[in-house]
């Protein structure tokens, strides 16, 4: 029996924003460490059933076989709980749009495992980047099933059509950004010189404009907007600039200090592996990062009005009810 108090699909899809964004890291690290191909077989690990790898072998192994197979595992948890996020949209009395996202997510989450596989099969970069571009979409969906999930709380305030627009223009800003830096990342080291300026001088344009667009979004939700509005649009400017710092932090972990400011530094020489251990966390801190900003930046769309045709209208109907507030 369901009951009055407990919001399941609520608790079901917080839960699986949490398991997704532990499954980004996991992912990264994998690039990091150049581990994609520790495995060279899929569904199966060494001729295993995967699920069946020995412990030993697994955790006693290589580093890299040891994240690439924990990337594995740890996907299918992801896989099944979105699975369960389905079936309790399905029974739960919950909004359309709730519905509609949990089927997207449950189609995100199946292409994701099958093009995860067929990198290892076709042990092909471009699937690589295809694969890194996909995992951030669907957390995505995840964090907004999360917030159009929520109940009670405080009712969302009437967004401003300045609020509104910048939120949407936040999200699609930091998901373009994660595109350019999934290209820099599974970049061969043969790349043509003039499409590694193309990538390097497009991912600093696009810091520009989600710092510009963060800078907006904390000056049209200070007033007018609902708390939840403004209370993410300054967490997301905090963590803009914790990403500058990892950003920079990252181009000299790849390039060295003080080669990193030199132009030789322009010169593609090798992917951005991990050379140690600082390194290693400074790097893939910087792209999971990027992922949490997304993030972020869909639950303030969500508490701005964004998704709303009419945001002003429709806030004051109580449609951003659901929102983070």
């Amino acid at each position: 029996m369901q009951s009055s108090t407990v919001n399941l699909p609520r608790i079901v899809a917080g839960t699986l924003v949490v398991v997704t964004g532990l499954q980004l890291c996991s992912g990264a690290l994998v690039t990091t460490y150049d581990a994609a191909m520790a495995v060279p077989d899929w569904p199966s690990t060494y001729g295993h059933n995967m699920f069946l790898f020995p412990l030993r072998e697994w955790l006693g192994g290589p580093f890299d076989l040891m994240l690439e197979h924990g990337h594995r595992l740890w996907g299918t948890v992801v896989g099944l709980l979105t699975l369960v996020l389905a079936g309790v949209c399905w029974k739960w009395p919950v909004a359309p749009a709730v519905r509609s996202l949990a089927v997207a997510a449950v189609a995100l989450v199946v292409l994701q495992g099958l093009v995860g596989g067929f990198r290892v099969l076709l042990d092909s970069q471009t699937v690589a980047k295809v694969h890194a571009c996909a995992g951030p979409l669907f957390f995505a969906v995840v964090v907004a099933i999360a917030a159009l999930a929520r109940r009670g709380g405080e009712a969302v305030r009437p967004s401003t059509p300045l609020a509104a627009r910048t939120a949407a223009g936040l999200v699609g800003a930091a998901y373009l950004q994660l595109v350019a830096g999934a290209q820099l990342r599974h970049l061969d080291a043969a790349v043509d010189p003039r499409t590694f300026h193309f990538l390097v001088g497009l991912h600093l344009l696009g810091a520009v404009a989600v710092v510009g667009l963060g800078a907006t979004a904390v000056a049209a939700t200070r007033s007018g907007a609902s708390r939840g509005a403004w209370g993410w649009s300054r967490a997301i400017l905090f963590l803009v600039g914790c990403q500058i710092v990892l950003g920079g932090g990252a181009w000299v972990a790849k390039y060295g200090a003080p080669s990193a400011l030199l132009p030789e530094a322009w010169r593609m020489s090798q992917p951005v592996v991990a050379r140690s251990g600082s390194g290693a966390v400074i790097v893939t801190g910087h792209a999971v990062l990027g992922m949490l900003l997304l993030g972020a930046a869909v639950a303030l769309a969500i508490a701005a009005g964004a998704l709303a045709r009419r945001p002003v209208a429709a806030a004051v109907r109580g449609v951003g009810k659901g929102a983070f507030a």
